[in-house]
């Protein structure tokens, strides 16, 4: 019965779908150019101990808009419950690239304290994401598992604390860092990572995680 339900949850949906993804891909499109052209001017950089406003901004307007489309438009709450997970989780493989924050700790672009661990998170994220979706393809039924679920939850925890450390740290220990410090996130090329990059990950967790919950009530009602 689950492998039953799991394929009725990708099948193809209405065509009303694709013209949605069809509209977020151009929001998606739209949204990068305008980091890029904010990033450039500088929009996204701010004063030594202030709040990096802009940066929190850049992430948490995006992802407000996703949770609100998500709850209040049925075309993009449908276009959310029927993307594919097994691509979803392929897309996590390019976590790999944290080891990119560990390159740049080393040639002190970026502290330690918040480069090992958004680096190490983010390369285990990277390294696991093949394994899932190797499950996924053995037995969609997985995307409703406690392992799958708690996969989701560990990516969002290691986003939320690299954010987290990125952001708070200069505020709640001004000295913390020394003299490297995280500005050049604030900066292109890197501005990419936290205003775009992140926000959209994190999209893609908790539309796996949604899709999980559809799936564990699916399982609960029998098939008609």
């Amino acid at each position: 019965m689950e492998n039953a339900i799991a394929t009725r949850l990708y099948q193809p949906k209405l065509p009303v779908v694709s013209g949605t993804g069809a509209a977020i891909a151009t929001l998606f499109l739209a949204w990068l150019a305008l980091v890029l052209v904010l990033g450039a001017r500088g929009v996204f950089e701010g004063a030594p101990g202030t709040p990096p406003l802009g940066l929190l901004i850049g992430l948490v307007a995006p992802l407000s808009l996703f949770l609100v489309g998500y709850w209040t438009v049925p075309s993009i709450r449908e276009f959310v419950l029927s993307a594919d997970l097994r691509l979803i989780a392929g897309i996590q493989a390019w976590r790999w690239a944290g080891f990119g924050f560990l390159t740049l700790y080393t040639y002190k672009v970026l502290p330690g304290i918040f480069a090992w661990p958004a680096g190490l998170g983010d390369m285990a994220i990277g390294v696991t994401a093949p394994f899932v979706l190797g499950a996924l393809l053995r037995r969609p039924g997985y995307a409703s598992s406690r392992r799958f679920i708690a996969w989701n939850l560990l990516g969002i925890l290691d986003l939320t604390v690299a954010v987290s450390i990125g952001a708070l740290g200069p505020l709640l220990a001004p000295n913390l860092y020394g003299t490297v410090t995280t500005a050049p996130m604030a900066q292109l090329p890197l501005v990419l990572i936290p205003t775009y990059l992140v926000p959209t990950f994190l999209m893609l967790h908790l539309t796996a995680l949604f899709q999980a919950r559809r799936l564990g009530e699916m399982n609960k009602t029998p098939l008609t």
